[in-house]
């Protein structure tokens, strides 16, 4: 956690003194590298993709740093970036593996007819393609809880919401996945 305030920190992001815009920007990278990394990272599933999206996000923050308007905490700003950065990443990967993907979901439809237990590859992505169709408050949430195994005390600090809405977007979350993969397993 840095010494400062984010009020602070995002005022001297915004600055027109750039020793103080570069600054800011050091302390939030230190701050929420390895959790933006993590999350790309168990979206894209490589860990060079992952490092290059990471610097990809912090190049479009930087960019962006003056439109950032304060109405939510710079993490979930900074999540919002790095998740459009990661699922454009997908995106332009998509044709490539197609038809790896193809056969992939061809061994898990023969997995589940069959009744042979799912490998854990599997059960990740249809996991990650669950948490892809929640909100993006609920995934946010589920994965800081679920992955990071956060307390929701710290994930009210990091993203400056109330304990009780948490614990409710994580409980809605949890719901809506488990009515996917149930949905998945079923079909």
């Amino acid at each position: 956690m840095s010494k400062f305030p984010e009020k602070t920190l995002i005022n001297k992001l915004q600055s027109s003194n750039r020793g103080d815009a570069e600054f800011a920007l050091s302390q939030f990278m230190r701050e929420h590298s390895e959790a933006l990394y993590w999350l790309i990272r168990r979206m894209t599933g490589s860990h060079d993709a992952s490092d290059d999206i990471l610097q990809n996000t912090w190049i479009k923050i930087w960019k962006n740093r003056m439109s950032f308007q304060g109405d939510a905490a710079f993490y979930t700003w900074a999540y919002r970036i790095a998740k459009n950065e990661t699922l454009n990443y997908l995106k332009r990967e998509k044709s490539d593996r197609k038809n790896s993907l193809d056969e992939s979901i061809l061994e898990v439809d023969a997995s589940l007819s069959s009744g042979i237990n799912l490998g854990a590859d599997a059960i990740s992505n249809m996991l990650l393609e669950a948490i892809e169709e929640l909100p993006e408050k609920q995934a946010l949430v589920f994965q800081l809880r679920y992955f990071e195994d956060l307390s929701y005390k710290e994930i009210a600090e990091k993203l400056n919401m109330s304990e009780g809405g948490l614990k409710a977007n994580f409980h809605h979350a949890r719901q809506k996945i488990e009515l996917f993969l149930k949905g998945k397993l079923n079909h």
